[in-house]
Formats: C-alpha cells, sequence, structure tokens
C-alpha cells in the first residue's frame, strides 16, 4: 500500500519529510518489482526488474546516507 503524502507534507520545506516520502515511494516499488520476478516467466523481463529493484536499493541508501549526514558531500558547511 503507497503512502499519500498529507498537503502539510506536500507544502514542507523541511527536505527531510520528502525525503521519507521518497524513499518509501522506493521501497514500496522495490517490494512490487521483487513480486514481479517471482510473476513473470520471461528472464530477460525478470533481469531487467530485479535490476531495478537492485538500483532503487542503492538510491534507498542514498537518501539513508542524506539524511544521517554520513556522506561528506551531504553534510552542511560549517558557517
Amino acid at each position: 500500500m503507497s503512502h499519500q503524502e498529507t498537503p502539510q507534507e506536500t507544502q514542507s520545506r523541511d527536505p527531510k519529510v520528502h525525503t521519507a516520502n521518497l524513499r518509501q515511494q522506493m521501497k514500496d516499488l522495490i517490494d512490487h518489482l521483487r513480486r514481479d520476478v517471482e510473476r513473470v516467466g520471461e528472464p530477460r523481463a525478470r533481469v531487467l526488474f530485479e535490476t531495478t529493484a537492485e538500483v532503487l536499493e542503492g538510491l534507498v541508501t542514498a537518501f539513508d546516507h542524506y539524511d544521517a549526514g554520513k556522506e561528506t558531500a551531504f553534510r552542511q558547511a560549517a558557517s
């Protein structure tokens, strides 16, 4: 089941609100892709779906790192 953004979330200027929403949407899509890998018999489609899920997992990790400030590029410069 996908998350529906509330008006407050849509209008928020807090990037973490948006990264949380996008992260959940990517996780939902990853789950959908993995279910389809099991449903589809055509090997090339299965590879495409699994590869897409893996790429999205990498993006979820990047969003996690952004929120945690783990990557140097995502850390705020001292003022």
